[in-house]
């Protein structure tokens, strides 16, 4: 049952991944800059078309290797530890993205990014029973 669990979980995640990188490349672009902390010593369209590549690759590779997954669920949740700094920024600087329009909804954002790690690392094979030989 664990396996079916995390298989879903690595499918789920890695499709969101994808369809979330073609975002950046596309339709939603404007809005992933917004995103893009002031600090940040790139170019916002640069920032954005590199995540949205990254996240392509990831979302992909999560899909497509599950051999690999282990590998692959460990930089998929390294990145999503590496983004977060941009997620507080949003919070701190009051930038409005996505409907994220107030400073409530992007408190409450910011404690959807560890559940997202954990997604990952579950996806991957990190985290389960030692009975769990998936």
């Amino acid at each position: 049952m664990a396996t079916a669990a995390r298989t879903a979980a690595r499918l789920v995640l890695g499709a969101a991944m994808v369809g979330a990188g073609v975002l950046h490349l596309t339709v939603q672009r404007q809005e992933f800059q917004a995103q893009v902390p002031s600090w940040f010593p790139l170019d916002e369209d640069l920032t954005v078309l590199g995540s949205g590549v990254a996240e392509i690759a990831l979302g992909a590779a999560f899909l497509a290797l599950p051999r690999r997954k282990r590998l692959v669920g460990g930089l998929l949740a390294a990145f999503f530890v590496v983004i977060f700094p941009g997620n507080i920024a949003q919070y701190v600087e009051g930038t409005d993205a996505f409907g994220l329009d107030t400073d409530t909804k992007r408190l409450v954002r910011l404690f959807f990014q560890p559940l997202l790690v954990l997604w990952a690392l579950y996806g991957g094979g990190w985290l389960r029973r030692r009975r769990d030989h998936s």
